[in-house]
């Protein structure tokens, strides 16, 4: 759809996931440039545009006003004003509800422009160690219910990474629900990134539930989820290349190599079996 004549432009602004450092020069300029910043969390983002001497005007665009204010905004664009929607952090419309104004933006012939920075999901996975050639964004999990059920039983069988979010409050049930479905698989737990108390913990998921029993869990989380193992007869070359050379790292950091097959086999979704034979083989 060609561009609706006179209106203006819908920028979707990266901001910080935590350390105000992270954040680029051209959001900065949009930012202090737009007629108005439609926020998901005012805020939130009060205290990074004073931060940084923004005194554009803010207004809320959040879960529970998006229908009204949507419609709102885009009459705004429609008669020729700037406006840039941030979330409370990250990308918007990454599991927020930017998606809706988006959608509505497009289906106007309103420009939509996205300055990019950070995103939660992309820095968990790059620090994760698991495998992010191809994976699989699942967002938040459903709260109850039989959506809940079927969310998990889905993602039980993907190959793929997982990544997914979760609040402090329903953490542990959505370990022990991974536990249920996806038994000892390795997973990585990123909580608070960029912030001052950033916590990565590896381990199977038993271990997660052991730790966060212990306390009551703080921060915002990412969990990244090792794929469902593919059955032996469909492993890669390239697969049990990646899992021995990471046998090799964690040997050379002093870990027994049994353990170390163990460990590199849950984290790449090898049988243990089948590694500890190419480790074998590799040794004669």
């Amino acid at each position: 759809m060609p561009a609706a004549v006179g209106s203006g432009r819908l920028y979707l602004c990266a901001t910080p996931i935590g350390n105000l450092e992270d954040i680029t020069l051209r959001v900065l300029r949009i930012l202090g440039q737009v007629n108005v910043i439609a926020a998901e969390d005012t805020r939130r983002t009060r205290k990074l545009l004073r931060h940084y001497d923004i005194k554009t005007p803010l207004v809320s665009y959040h879960e529970h006003n998006r229908r009204a204010r949507g419609e709102e905004l885009l009459g705004r664009l429609a008669v020729g004003e700037d406006i840039a929607l941030v979330s409370d952090a990250g990308m918007p419309a990454i599991a927020d509800p930017g998606t809706e104004l988006v959608q509505g933006a497009i289906a106007s012939g309103i420009p939509v422009e996205v300055l990019p920075g950070p995103t939660a999901l992309i820095t968990a996975l790059a620090l994760s160690g698991l495998p992010a050639d191809s994976f699989v964004f699942a967002g938040f999990p459903p709260r109850r219910g039989r959506e809940r059920v079927e969310y998990f039983s889905s993602l039980a069988r993907e190959r793929r990474t997982i990544v997914l979010y979760e609040s402090p409050h329903r953490l542990l049930a959505t370990l022990t629900d991974l536990a249920k479905g996806f038994g000892e698989r390795w997973l990585v737990v990123a909580r608070e990134l960029t912030k001052r108390y950033e916590e990565v913990r590896r381990g199977p998921i038993s271990q997660h539930i052991s730790h966060f029993q212990r306390g009551v869990p703080r921060g915002e989380f990412c969990l990244i989820l090792a794929g469902a193992p593919a059955p032996e007869g469909e492993i890669t070359p390239a697969q049990v290349e990646g899992a021995l050379n990471l046998v090799a790292d964690l040997v050379g950091l002093g870990v027994v190599k049994k353990e170390a097959i163990k460990l590199a086999a849950r984290e790449r979704g090898l049988p243990r079996r089948y590694l500890y034979q190419a480790a074998l083989k590799v040794d004669k």
